[in-house]
């Protein structure tokens, strides 16, 4: 259909296309304009836009918000800016819809334009506030996202979703849950989906509190009778199983009639995490026997799980796998085989794995190499990769491995090494890594 409606304008000389046709030409681009839009064809939607601009054939504001609006999945700033400028002169700058759609366009390319957009609106409504609250938040400035919530004039539950999705999705998770009482009871709303979608996740990073507040989501689901979806129960699942509850995990897992790999592999991941191979074993076999095919991050809880333990032969079964599911192996596949090989004192086959990335190591995958080499006291191996490590990790963000040369040092009797790294961490600032503490699991 599009091409018909390219090679048709194509054959019309300017502003000489008849009255009858024009119609018929106008009417199907927006009917056209909405389908390119699903199709996610917005190099067709430009390339059409821009015919009938030479052509000379007016738009409605329609036309415009649609060609916006699958123009966005480009990204690129330059042509969102051309779009502008062209709404500008056509006059639907004054559409709030447009206007809305245009925003939207902004802060996936530029959240600056959008900001002095939206300050520019004269009409703003729902969606245009929602959407800043959304940009802001992805941007990580919750504060500025909070002070825009605050000034809405109207609120609606999909206002609450996105202020309490930015709280939850910047760890900010007991302001995410202060919110969302309010949002019951003071404001009176009742929560769907959406909602609990964004708080669930944060549950599972909050220990013993957390697990309080995701009961309390689930026997709500039970007692209004909500249909337990893949999403839904995906995210209980993972709730319960990062909680370390996972009996819970799998009591919901078996009540849901939908499992896809999502969900088969939020529960593998979950009794990875506490280190229960064998059920992680067990939980593959099942999935594959009902058909479902494992992705990139199921390989990673199964690597991960025989890595805690120590199973390399295991391990390296799986991580041939990756491959023979036709998947490519990631940086997170070789991480966690490199934690394999340290910690079974396998340091030659662990930078072995290391030397045959396709990629650069990241400061995990350096760091955890390190970290064997110091429990095993290969200080002689860990000191030819030094000058490597340092070449690629950033001492000012990654701290962490730094240290771990300077404790290399030391161990090695190298006390002037060592303090020429102390005094690199002193004089450049190097910031630790942030700790971390085990929550209690449930017996299982």
């Amino acid at each position: 259909m599009l091409a018909t409606f390219s090679h048709l304008l194509s054959k019309q000389p300017t502003n000489s296309i008849p009255t009858a046709q024009f119609f018929w030409v106008f009417r199907a681009f927006n009917s056209w304009a909405l389908a390119i839009r699903k199709a996610s064809s917005p190099h067709e939607a430009l390339k059409l836009y821009t015919q009938m601009q030479c052509k000379r054939v007016p738009f409605d504001s329609f036309s415009v918000l649609f060609t916006v609006k699958s123009c966005t999945i480009l990204n690129n700033v330059s042509i969102i800016r051309h779009l502008h400028s062209h709404i500008l002169k056509l006059g639907f700058s004054s559409h709030v819809y447009v206007a809305t759609s245009l925003l939207n366009a902004y802060v996936v390319a530029s959240f600056d334009d959008a900001c002095d957009l939206f300050d520019e609106m004269s009409e703003r409504n729902t969606v245009t506030w929602n959407t800043m609250i959304t940009g802001y938040a992805r941007y990580g400035e919750l504060g500025k996202a909070r002070r825009v919530f605050d000034r809405m004039p109207m609120r609606d539950l999909s206002s609450w979703s996105a202020v309490i999705a930015g709280c939850m999705g910047n760890c900010r998770w007991d302001e995410g849950l202060a919110l969302f009482r309010e949002m019951i009871m003071i404001e009176g709303l009742k929560p769907d989906q959406v909602i609990f979608g964004s708080i669930l996740p944060g549950c599972g990073h909050m220990g013993s509190v957390g697990v309080v507040f995701g009961k309390s989501i689930h026997g709500f689901v039970v007692k209004n009778k909500w249909e337990l979806n893949v999403e839904l129960g995906t995210c209980l699942v993972n709730m319960y199983a990062k909680c370390g509850h996972l009996k819970s995990a799998c009591l919901v897992f078996d009540m849901m009639t939908d499992r896809n790999v999502v969900v088969w592999t939020a529960l593998i991941c979950g009794f990875a995490q506490h280190g229960c191979v064998e059920d992680v074993r067990l939980i593959f076999q099942r999935m594959t026997e009902c058909g479902v095919r494992p992705n990139e991050l199921t390989f990673t809880g199964l690597l991960s799980a025989c890595a805690q333990a120590g199973f390399v032969e295991e391990g390296r079964g799986y991580f041939r796998m990756i491959q023979e599911y036709g998947l490519r192996p990631r940086i997170q596949h070789y991480g966690c085989m490199v934690d394999l090989f340290g910690k079974a004192g396998l340091l030659g086959e662990a930078y072995e794995i290391i030397s045959s990335m396709p990629f650069e190591p990241n400061v995990v995958i350096w760091g955890s190499f390190l970290a064997s080499c110091k429990v095993h006291k290969q200080f002689e191996m860990a000191e030819r990769i030094f000058n490597q490590v340092m070449r690629t990790v950033r001492p000012e963000n990654d701290g962490g491995v730094y240290t771990l040369i300077s404790d290399l040092y030391v161990l090695s009797g190298k006390w002037g090494e060592a303090e020429r790294i102390r005094e690199l961490i002193l004089n450049r600032k190097v910031r630790k890594a942030r700790g971390s503490s085990f929550i209690r699991s449930e017996t299982t």
